[in-house]
């Protein structure tokens, strides 16, 4: 549900009259406020592991119908505990692996680095370390940069260091936090920083998959660090 409410949102948008990008076009209940993190939960660029509550399923032990579905969940789904985890139900990790490689890795539209930047904006929003961290880390791959990422993980409300920028995260922390409220003037801005309607599309589900897998990593484990003492 937190995926489908982001994705319908996102599309009603998509969908309405093309609205000027004016401050005075918002209600001022909209404007956000700054994002402070929980004082326990601290944001890294530093590779985490994570570890499960539940019992993972043993490889060497799965049904062939669970060995399919790692297969084609990714090259490294046989290793990890988040999908050894997931797998005990194998039908509902296929639909969420489909979904979830077809909006990162689609080959148009949206760049796979502002894909990234998105998912860290939800994933810092919802608390989920672990996210965050793979998903800053994979950005400052992409792009060669990681200035927006400490900005992001200061305060989303402030972060961005270009128009383009600030327009994604500013869009992606509204999609988090209210899209029941968001309006034709939030997606304004994208288009004048020069996303099109293709762009616009794939950070919508961009964000809305991390409102899902964000929910999944809290509620089923935790994050550890990898350093030894």
């Amino acid at each position: 549900m937190s995926f489908q409410i982001r994705v319908v949102a996102g599309l009603a948008l998509l969908a309405a009259p093309v609205a000027p990008a004016h401050a005075s076009d918002h209600d001022a209940s909209n404007v956000l406020q700054p994002i402070d993190a929980h004082p326990q939960v601290v944001f890294t660029l530093e590779p985490l592991a994570w570890s499960p509550w539940l019992d993972t399923v043993d490889p060497a032990a799965a049904t062939d119908n669970q060995l399919a579905v790692l297969k084609d969940s990714g090259p490294t789904a046989t290793q990890s505990p988040y999908y050894l985890t997931l797998v005990h139900q194998p039908e509902i990790l296929r639909h969420r692996s489909n979904v979830f490689n077809a909006i990162m890795y689609a080959p148009r539209g949206l760049s796979r680095a502002e894909r990234e930047l998105a998912a860290t904006v939800v994933s810092r929003i919802n608390g989920c370390v672990y996210c965050g961290s793979v998903h800053a880390r994979r950005y400052e791959q992409l792009s060669k940069r990681n200035e927006v990422i400490l900005q992001l993980f200061a305060d989303p409300t402030t972060a961005g260091t270009t128009d383009r920028e600030r327009a994604v995260i500013a869009f992606s922390v509204s999609l988090t936090l209210q899209p029941e409220r968001m309006a034709p003037t939030d997606i304004a801005p994208l288009r004048k920083a020069g996303l099109d309607d293709l762009e616009i599309l794939d950070l919508i589900h961009s964000i809305a998959i991390f409102a899902w897998a964000n929910r999944l990593m809290l509620s089923l484990g935790e994050p550890r660090s990898t350093k030894r003492d």
